[in-house]
């Protein structure tokens, strides 16, 4: 019986995306490890510069974990990371490299900050926020459409499609920012601004608005798809082989679109959510760039929904506390940067090494010592 997948199927193109537990069967320490090899290089790189490498990193943990504010602004910044690494984590785990996650979060954002503030004016804010969370999700989503069709049905390689809608996504959110949603009382290009009373609403006690609770529930229902659902299933054995997928009688091409759309949505869901909850507008050429740095973030996270949490943790305290570190130390914002790419340097060097250099060979030759000594044991015995 041939099944409907298989009829009329374009080659789909396969991934080399490693599934969770499959080539990352890793302890969190392990992990980390590049984390800690790009610090150590980062501090020898302050000392040739003059600079105290101790105190640049204790700046940057009190400025963005141990004082009360730096806090705040850490976990304030922590929600549009996580909603963008569960969207990543979705199209991972299908075999779905998205790479244009920067264009759909901007364009998201464009049309949430500029439908804002017009739908306030004839809507209660209490609906407004919802709808344009909503509006979020569905915009990041539709910035998929292309990608995953191009995909799905001709076997386009989606890396080159997502890059290029990524393009002209940024540039339409700030075409739509300059055109139809300027704002006329400002001359800096950007949109009318959501009053501050009617962003997401804080948690109480605090100056934290509840987009971290949203971040927190999203993840925690993508874990929940990963690995209780048959859909989250089918993505896995997609992104595994999307050979065996058709052989199984998974329809390839309903979850590639489906991955993509649910990827992109959690990206367009994680723009709103900054929009409206820090920002309240957004000007032309704003781009935080979130989506390069999380997209090595979740891997190095082996696209696990609670590893990421810790790491893109670390990201949040980095930005915030390393610009006041960065400040005190003279340095430009520039070197935080450099940083980072230390960090997903080490983490290629170290995977090399664990797959085909020097640590595989060694944990070879272990292996092969202790086959040995087995063999004779059981031949003493």
């Amino acid at each position: 019986m041939v099944n409907e997948a298989s009829r009329g199927s374009a080659p789909v193109v396969g991934s080399s995306i490693p599934s969770a537990g499959r080539h990352w069967g890793r302890t969190f320490w392990q992990r980390a490890a590049p984390v800690v090899y790009g610090l150590i290089a980062g501090g020898v790189l302050l000392l040739v510069m003059g600079k105290n490498p101790i105190a640049f990193y204790w700046t940057t943990l009190e400025s963005g974990l141990l004082t009360w504010s730096g806090l705040m602004q850490t976990i304030i910044r922590l929600a549009p990371l996580l909603l963008m690494s569960a969207g990543f984590i979705v199209a991972f785990q299908a075999g779905l490299w998205n790479i244009g996650g920067d264009g759909q979060f901007l364009l998201a954002a464009a049309v949430v900050a500029g439908l804002g503030a017009p739908a306030l004016g004839v809507m209660p804010f209490w609906l407004v926020l919802p709808l344009l969370c909503v509006v979020g999700f569905l915009v990041g989503g539709a910035w998929t459409v292309v990608p995953s069709l191009m995909k799905a049905y001709y076997g386009m390689n989606e890396i080159i499609t997502t890059l290029m809608m990524a393009f002209i996504g940024i540039n339409l959110a700030n075409i739509l920012i300059k055109g139809p949603f300027l704002s006329h009382v400002t001359l800096v290009p950007q949109t009318d601004v959501i009053p501050w009373v009617y962003l997401l609403p804080f948690i109480p006690g605090t100056h934290i608005h509840v987009g971290i609770v949203i971040a927190l529930v999203a993840l925690v229902l993508v874990h929940f798809m990963q690995t209780r659902t048959s859909y989250g299933l089918r993505l896995r054995i997609l992104g595994a082989s999307p050979r065996a997928a058709l052989h199984a009688g998974i329809s390839v091409k309903r979850d590639i679109v489906t991955a993509f759309a649910l990827s992109g949505g959690l990206i367009g869901l994680a723009a709103a959510v900054e929009v409206l909850g820090v920002w309240g507008y957004v000007r032309a050429d704003w781009n935080p760039a979130f989506g390069m740095t999380l997209f090595a973030i979740v891997f190095l996270a082996g696209l696990d929904v609670l590893v990421v949490i810790p790491f893109v943790f670390f990201f949040a305290v980095i930005q915030i506390g390393g610009h006041e570190a960065a400040r005190q130390a003279g340095l430009p914002n520039d070197f935080l940067l450099l940083l980072i790419g230390l960090i997903l340097f080490f983490m290629v060097l170290t995977e090399w090494a664990r797959t085909r250099g020097w640590l595989a060979r060694l944990r070879g030759r272990h292996a092969g010592s202790m086959a040995a000594a087995a063999e004779e044991a059981a031949g003493d015995g």
